[in-house]
């Protein structure tokens, strides 16, 4: 998933880069609304966190003029400002949702996997993780935009990993998800499409941990010293 982080209080930005980088999420911040339009202006993104109190303007003002463009890309305001008529602005000048500092980090990310589960429902499935996107309606995946060459089967078990992470996918659920979707496998074909995923995605950024007797886990590759 990438997720643009306009925020001009360091410290915050770091950390809850550091976070969400560790669920596999592409993390570009900004300390200023100048800079925020210079990256909507070169790439997307699937969820904007905005503070208000920028250096070079007010952080609504700036959503306005984005919500004349763009309707859907979910926004997460994140500000001091906690007067009732400061929600009640935000969330009519196009804020999807709306949290006040300081906050609990484990309330802000609840409340992005929601945002985000419904943006998937009105959208379809697209999910990201780390370079893979990963689209349910198309049945395609792509790393760094380039098609991965998967078997219906290998597909479905790429998405179960992607939506389980970082928990592990344990190989009954995989086996009987499958067979929900009227993939009839057994033990032995699951491990041969883990291991032709786990080809498959070679180079890709992630890789696919067996914890044995137990499951799989799709997690970020660690860099070679």
């Amino acid at each position: 998933m990438r997720v643009l982080l306009v925020e001009d209080d360091a410290l915050i930005a770091r950390e809850l880069a550091l976070r969400w980088r560790q669920r596999g999420w592409i993390i570009t911040t900004t300390g200023s609304l100048a800079a925020a339009d210079a990256v909507l202006d070169s790439d997307d993104v699937d969820l904007l966190v905005l503070d208000l109190g920028l250096p070079d303007g007010d952080g609504l003002n700036w959503l306005v003029r984005l919500r004349r463009n763009d309707k859907a890309t979910p926004v997460l305001v994140l500000t001091a400002r906690d007067q009732v008529a400061d929600r009640v602005r935000g969330l009519r000048s196009g804020a999807d949702d709306y949290l006040v500092k300081p906050f609990a980090v484990d309330e802000l990310d609840a409340r992005i996997d929601v945002l985000l589960r419904r943006a998937q429902a009105q959208g379809g499935e697209l999910v990201h993780f780390g370079r893979i996107t990963w689209l349910g309606q198309q049945g395609r995946a792509y790393v760094d935009g380039r098609a991965l060459d998967l078997s219906p089967r290998e597909f479905e078990v790429l998405g179960l990993l992607i939506r389980c992470s970082p928990r592990l996918l344990s190989k009954r659920t995989l086996i009987d998800t499958l067979a929900e979707r009227n993939l009839e496998v057994g033990d032995a074909a699951a491990e041969v499409y883990v291991s032709r995923l786990r080809r498959k995605l070679a180079g890709s950024g992630t890789e696919i941990r067996t914890s044995r007797g137990f499951g799989y886990q799709l997690s970020l590759a660690k860099p070679a010293p």
